[in-house]
C-alpha cells in the first residue's frame, strides 16, 4: 500500500526537511505551512497520516486536528517546541497519536511514522473482518457492540467511536468482569511493547464520555485502581 503524509509546519526549512526523508522512503509527500492550507489538502487528496506542528500563524496544529477528527481517523503525530507534559497529554486528549519534542531526529520521526501507519493499517483490517454470525454481539446492559458494523450502542442509540476506543471497548466487552492492566490493553491494541500508557487512560476517559450516562460515576466501564480496567458484568 502506498502512503501519503501530510507535513504542516510554518518554518519552510523544516518543512522541506521532512519532506525530503519521508521521500527517500517512498512516501507521497505534501507540504502546508500552516493548519488551514493543511486542511485544504485533506478535503482534496488522500492522507494516511499527518505530521503536524503545534504552534502555526492562521490556524495552530490542535485547531486543525480537532477540525480533522471530525471526519477522519489517520495517525497525527505532533511536533512542537514545548517539551512539558501537560502539553502532550493536551495533544493526546484531542486527536494525536503521538508526540515528538523539537530538536528531534529525523530518523526517529521516520521510525513513528511507519509505526503509526502499521497501526492504522492493523484498524483498518480489523474493521473489514467479518466474524461469524455467532459472536457478532457483545451486549452488557443497555450498552451494546456489534463487530460485524463495529458500532457501539447505548440504550439503544448509536455512539461514535474512533478505532481505538472501538478496539478497547471490544475487548473489554469480549471479557466481561475481567480486569485488563493498562500494558495489556496497550499491547494487544497497539501490537508492541508498552513503554508509555498515558494515551491509555486518554482514551478509557473518552469511552466513558461516550458510553456512559455520568463519566463521573461510570456503570459500564470501571477503574480497579492500581490494576487496570473492566466492564462490569451485567
Amino acid at each position: 500500500m502506498e502512503h501519503s503524509i501530510l507535513v504542516v509546519e510554518d518554518e519552510k526549512g523544516i518543512r522541506e526537511a521532512i519532506a525530503i526523508y519521508l521521500r527517500n522512503q517512498g512516501y507521497e509527500v505534501y507540504l502546508a505551512g500552516n493548519g488551514q492550507e493543511g486542511l485544504d489538502i485533506v478535503e482534496k487528496y488522500p492522507v494516511h497520516l499527518a505530521v503536524v506542528d503545534v504552534m502555526m500563524p492562521v490556524m495552530d496544529g490542535l485547531t486543525m486536528t480537532l477540525k480533522i477528527r471530525e471526519k477522519y481517523d489517520f495517525p497525527i503525530i505532533f511536533l512542537s517546541a514545548k517539551s512539558e507534559d501537560i502539553d502532550k497529554i493536551m495533544g493526546l486528549n484531542i486527536g494525536a497519536d503521538d508526540y515528538m519534542t523539537k530538536p528531534f531526529a529525523s530518523l526517529e520521526l521516520v521510525a513513528r511514522v511507519k509505526s503509526q501507519l502499521r497501526r492504522y493499517e492493523q484498524i483498518l483490517a480489523l474493521k473489514n473482518q467479518h466474524l461469524p454470525e455467532s459472536s457478532s454481539r457483545y451486549i452488557v446492559g443497555g450498552l451494546e457492540l456489534d463487530t460485524l458494523t463495529k458500532q457501539a450502542y447505548v440504550n439503544g442509540s448509536a455512539v461514535s467511536l474512533r478505532p481505538k476506543e472501538y478496539q478497547i471497548l471490544e475487548l473489554l466487552m469480549a471479557h466481561p468482569g475481567r480486569v485488563f492492566s493498562a500494558e495489556e490493553i496497550y499491547e494487544r491494541i497497539w501490537k508492541e511493547e508498552a513503554i508509555n500508557t498515558e494515551t491509555i487512560m486518554v482514551h478509557v476517559r473518552k469511552l466513558r464520555e461516550k458510553i456512559e450516562v455520568n463519566p463521573r460515576k461510570p456503570q459500564y466501564l470501571k477503574v480497579v485502581w492500581g490494576i487496570g480496567y473492566k466492564i462490569e458484568k451485567g
